[in-house]
């Protein structure tokens, strides 16, 4: 599924990315502390986080994911922003909660591979 499905479907608001809309999701992963994500997350990943500042971008260039996405309509640091149109990362918005979130995308079909 391309991320510009996704947001449809999830009802995602767009921060940043636009451009990367087309990318393809291999899958996701849900959590806030970043060690374990950068442990366990795989490439081409959607990121499910309530975190919001720059690391969050590190982590994801790092790990290669598709999208960052940010829940209970959490808004992402001045900083982080600019860095993530720096690093093509597109973030993304959700009114839900993570666990809802999670469950929802998953109902989708990503993560059941």
């Amino acid at each position: 599924m391309k991320i510009s499905e996704l947001v449809n479907l999830a009802n995602l608001k767009i921060k940043c990315g636009n451009e990367h809309l087309e990318r393809e999701v291999t899958g996701g992963y849900c959590g806030d502390l970043l060690s374990d994500v950068m442990a366990n997350s795989k490439n081409g990943n959607i990121w499910i986080t309530m975190q919001v500042h720059l690391n969050i971008v590190a982590v994801s260039v790092l790990k290669e994911h598709s999208a960052i996405i940010l829940v209970n309509s959490r808004q992402p640091n001045e900083d982080t922003l600019k860095k993530a149109v720096e690093e093509n990362i597109p973030i993304l918005i959700s009114d839900l909660p993570a666990f809802e979130l999670a469950g929802k995308i998953n109902s989708f079909g990503i993560g059941k591979n």
